[in-house]
């Protein structure tokens, strides 16, 4: 990789044509997008739009900008709008051309690689703006700056013509238009929700920062274009609020720490609340870091350090007569970290993982002392979370030994599989699959129709039990998750986090959940994805997780016979195959349960490699699942009816 640099003399107010630093060329995004996008799916194509977006955040972070405005036009095309300084367009002296065509078309172009024009940047990997260019058959930068109104269109990268002036502007901003690639992606359909979520986790992090969000493809019943706005005057303490809205509060309001007048800004806000699990959310220039990393490591030790103390201080300790890890000061805790840093250092296998050193001391630092005032000015609220942390030491304790009991080697020496298991001959995690099937009779369909080479098939009977409503030892209880434990091979506990889930004997590398297309089976799927996401979340984020997609219609005319996973796929069918008017010849079968299928029909729709329509668990924003999930399966009813009523349209429900 070449590295092109120009010399720059600037001080910290310019932000001119020479601002903009080159680091490499263009040529590879194209042929290789997921290097710079992650893939070339739905998870990439949004993330064209966070790219744009950054930009425009960059600008409000150096307090230039405080209105970003994206829209979603009816042709999947989007535009993102900011009343920021405008990028400059005269020309660059390095480059010859205009700098508004620099920062268009050369990779890691642009005023974040110069640290006199943006101390802080948003973004990860900062590919920028060149390369949403590179894989857009269609862009239109425009530009308010200097009183006029600046325009250059790109296809594929390419600019279609110079730098233009096409009116006169008494504002600033930049405006940019793009329209993925069809031929890059392989969908180009933007997920409304996705955007929306984005966008409101970004207002809570940028308190003053309107976002607006604007849906063209469709109207309500009003005949309304989807709408939204976003914007925060508290932050994070507004984000945990929202995010512990679905549970009962411990304490009548988050605490909140700030601290910015040291070399990395640190924003942290905390509440406890009366579950039984730990959600914490780490950011670092907006980026979530769900890997964790040494802002998280400075916070862990200073919640463990500053409650510690106090509760040594209060007496409270001695008298439960019980010991005390960092894990219980985390049990019913929700938190969003923050923290900016000038230059950021990536680890881990996703590159989410924060590793500057100097992060643990600012928010150890800044954690401990905030908190510290606030036990002490508030011996009501400390007491409640004293107590809680003693009942949790108490319930780790006989969570601990459910969990070895559940590990225990039999008698015999050896791990004792769940007897209902049907394994898999092959003995290579890399090629072996476990079907977790909803009830027997299913069950007995697949283990005759699977191949027994590779897929094992696990029965469960009935619903699991609901994680989010129950301690962690009464989970160990439940048969089924305790099935699921011991034929996965999975066990509990590391020297760090007794918690911590261990995947060494991992025994498949495609957990794949298999449930009836009716409603019953829907709720037994997300009982289970709870049960993962909250006690098993490393299995997902490391891509072992699926769900089975089994076919809703059987559509028959004469001896042909043809699936359907849709209502639309349906109607496809009927068409292709009946002659306008004979449409009556053709036979349905809707399919509710998987036992309604032979094991030749479960195997050709659903289990074979060649055929099956699997869907692999992803978690975009750890944020936002924990949300839904806490939402859909906890106690309180309000937040659930209103979703359901949001998205009742979506359901497929049958009568």
């Amino acid at each position: 990789m070449s590295e092109l640099t120009a010399k720059t003399s600037l001080s910290a107010n310019t932000y001119s044509e020479d601002s903009i630093r080159a680091l490499e060329g263009l040529e590879a995004v194209r042929m290789r997008p997921s290097m710079y996008i992650g893939d070339v799916g739905a998870r990439g194509l949004h993330h064209l739009i966070w790219e744009v977006v950054d930009n425009s955040i960059d600008e409000a972070l150096g307090g230039h900008c405080d209105l970003i405005k994206v829209t979603i036009h009816p042709n999947n095309a989007i535009s993102v709008e900011d009343n920021g300084r405008g990028i400059p367009t005269g020309m660059h002296s390095q480059f010859n051309k205009s700098a508004l065509e620099v920062v268009m078309t050369i990779l890691h172009a642009g005023g974040k690689f110069d640290k006199d024009t943006y101390k802080v940047s948003g973004g990860l990997h900062g590919v920028g703006v060149s390369c949403v260019n590179a894989l857009s058959s269609l862009l239109v930068a425009t530009v308010h700056r200097e009183g006029k109104v600046f325009q250059q269109k790109y296809s594929t990268g390419n600019p279609q013509g110079a730098v233009e002036v096409v009116g006169q502007s008494d504002r600033t901003g930049t405006t940019i238009y793009f329209e993925p690639d069809a031929t890059i992606f392989a969908t180009t359909e933007y997920k409304y929700e996705t955007v929306s979520k984005r966008l409101r986790e970004l207002s809570y992090l940028n308190k003053g920062i309107r976002l607006t969000l604007t849906d063209l493809r469709e109207t309500d019943e009003q005949g309304r274009h989807l709408y939204e706005e976003f914007f925060s005057e508290g932050g994070l303490k507004e984000f945990v609020e929202h995010l512990d809205s679905t549970r009962q509060p411990l304490l009548p309001a988050p605490i909140h720490v700030e601290k910015t007048d040291g070399d990395i800004p640190v924003e942290v806000a905390l509440i406890y609340n009366n579950s039984y699990s730990e959600n914490v959310f780490s950011y670092v220039n907006n980026i979530n870091t769900h890997e964790g990393g040494t802002h998280v490591s400075g916070f862990r030790r200073a919640l463990t350090r500053t409650l510690k103390s106090y509760a040594d201080k209060s007496g409270m300790l001695e008298k439960a007569k019980v010991e005390i890890t960092g894990d219980d000061f985390r049990e019913g805790l929700t938190a969003v970290i923050s923290i900016k840093v000038a230059e950021p250092q990536f680890e881990g296998q996703t590159k989410t993982k924060l590793g500057n050193s100097d992060a643990i001391g600012a928010v150890d630092n800044a954690v401990s002392e905030i908190l510290g005032y606030y036990l002490e000015e508030n011996p009501r609220e400390a007491k409640l979370i004293i107590q809680k942390v003693i009942l949790a030491a108490q319930a780790r304790q006989a969570a601990r030994k459910a969990r070895e009991m559940v590990q225990r080697k039999n008698v015999m020496g050896g791990t004792s599989l769940p007897g209902k298991l049907a394994d898999c001959s092959d003995t290579n995690p890399e090629r072996c699959e476990l079907y977790l099937v909803e009830g027997d009779s299913a069950g007995g369909s697949a283990k005759q129709g699977r191949d027994r080479s590779f897929q094992a098939i696990l029965p469960l009977r009935g619903k699991i039990l609901n994680v989010e409503k129950a301690q962690e030892y009464k989970i160990y209880d439940n048969e089924e998750i305790k099935n699921m434990i011991t034929a996965m091979g999975v066990t509990f506990g590391t020297e760090e986090d007794s918690k911590a889930l261990n995947l060494t004997k991992l025994r498949y590398h495609k957990i794949i959940i298999m449930t009836d297309a009716d409603v019953d089976g829907s709720h037994i799927r997300t009982l289970i994805l709870t049960f993962f996401f909250r006690y098993m979340r490393e299995l997902i984020e490391q891509g072992y997780l699926y769900v089975a997609l089994p076919p809703l219609y059987l559509v028959k005319k004469g001896k042909e016979e043809r699936y359907a996973w849709s209502d639309a796929e349906r109607d496809a069918i009927i068409r292709e195959i009946a002659p306008e008017g004979k449409e009556d010849s053709v036979g349905i079968q809707r399919y509710k349960g998987l036992g309604e299928m032979n094991p030749e029909q479960l195997w050709d729709t659903t289990m074979n490699p060649d055929n099956r329509n699997l869907k692999r668990i992803t978690i975009e924003s750890a944020a936002n699942a924990d949300y839904l999930f806490s939402m859909l399966m906890g106690d309180e009813v309000p937040p659930r009816r209103e979703f359901i009523e949001k998205n009742a349209k979506y359901a497929n429900i049958d009568i």
